[in-house]
């Protein structure tokens, strides 16, 4: 029999042009998210612990391998929503990783928020 975790985990993930909007996001919502286990990629999840106060586990930086590390942890179970905001109008040199983990988000049926409007939906 599957164990059922106590606490749900969101992975929060921006790209550099989108860190303000994701840092914001996350002020709005603190009271929210201070009920989830929280982690991130290096820098937003940096960001956005300094700004909320929240305890959030970094992993390496997305073009570092943190995306990555992320798409393990989907992989294993052990993350159940990503608030990605990414920047679709600037080329990033981690390309296939962000790709890869968007594919894992599906494979595994993980919903993924990608801009402010769709996070505001999933984070109700």
């Amino acid at each position: 029999m599957e164990k059922k975790k106590e606490r749900k985990t969101i992975a929060l993930i921006a790209h550099d042009n989108k860190k303000g909007e994701i840092i914001g996001w996350a002020v709005r919502n603190r009271d929210k998210l201070m009920q989830y286990n929280l982690c991130g990629t290096g820098t937003t999840a940096k960001l956005v612990a300094e700004a909320t106060g929240l305890d959030i586990k970094r992993f390496l930086s997305g073009p570092l391998g943190g995306d990555q590390q992320i798409g393990a942890r989907v992989a294993e179970g052990e993350v159940d929503m990503i608030v990605f905001f990414w920047d679709p109008l600037q080329a990033q040199p981690h390309d296939p990783d962000v790709k890869a983990l968007m594919r894992i988000a599906a494979v595994y049926d993980i919903p993924i928020a990608t801009n402010r409007a769709t996070a505001d939906c999933l984070i109700k």
